[in-house]
């Protein structure tokens, strides 16, 4: 079964829906590449889920040892190249609402570095991560 549903709807924008939840996601071609930038556009998405990934998978990790990080966060930066027009590097600076042990740190960034889409990105892709210790 499908995951998302995507249609094209004209003016360089797709409106996208997670069949499971209903969920709605529009995507715009960004300004430097013929589009209005009104909406993510889908290298944003990608650049995203990168970060989204490692708070997740960091979340799940450390939930079990009580480890808290409600109120964390990354700021994403995606760097575009040309010819051919790709994401040359994304980069993730994160906060964190607390201070951790040493060990915690480690934890946190072994689960950051590991998670599915840090894997699935081609390894030319340069991912920089600052977790800000």
């Amino acid at each position: 079964m499908a995951t998302v549903q995507t249609t094209y709807v004209g003016g360089f924008r797709t409106e996208n829906i997670h069949l499971q939840s209903g969920t709605q996601i529009l995507t715009d071609a960004p300004t430097d590449n013929q589009g209005k930038g009104e909406a993510f556009s889908p290298t944003d998405l990608l650049a995203t889920s990168l970060g989204t990934c490692m708070l997740t998978t960091m979340a799940i990790r450390t939930a079990k040892d009580g480890i808290d990080m409600d109120g964390a966060k990354c700021a994403i930066t995606k760097i575009m190249a040309a010819n051919p027009r790709r994401v040359s590097e994304i980069v993730v600076a994160f906060t964190f609402p607390k201070e951790y042990t040493a060990e915690q740190k480690k934890l946190l960034e072994d689960a950051a570095l590991t998670c599915p889409v840090y894997y699935s990105l081609n390894e030319s892709l340069v991912k920089t991560v600052d977790f800000g210790w």
